[in-house]
């Protein structure tokens, strides 16, 4: 399958939310399954931070990055130093909560 097919399917998903089983082959060109193997296969190998330097890095040249619309958000990185954690609680209610996975 051609690279760009399988990103097809990539971005299918991303754009419409659906899961990779309802890819529509006729639409996209290939089944969710392969784009969703591509996507597994490139993000081991490291393509996307690569893909992201480089895209960066070509839309500062064009000077299409406009920074001052920028944000930065480190929520999902570990607090150094004395950071403060959340504690798990127990749960004060009656009986086990319904599993919502």
């Amino acid at each position: 399958m051609p690279d760009r097919v399988a990103l097809a399917g990539i971005i299918y998903v991303l754009r419409k939310g659906v899961a990779w089983r309802d890819v529509p082959i006729q639409v996209v060109g290939c089944s969710g399954v392969t784009a969703w193997r591509r996507l597994r296969d490139w993000t081991e190998a490291g393509v996307w931070p690569r893909l992201h330097e480089v895209l960066l890095a070509d839309l500062r040249k064009a000077s299409l990055l406009g920074m001052e619309d920028s944000a930065i958000d480190g929520s999902h990185v570990r607090a150094l130093k004395g950071g403060t954690t959340q504690v798990l609680r127990r749960s004060t209610g009656a009986g086990r909560a319904a599993n919502t996975t």
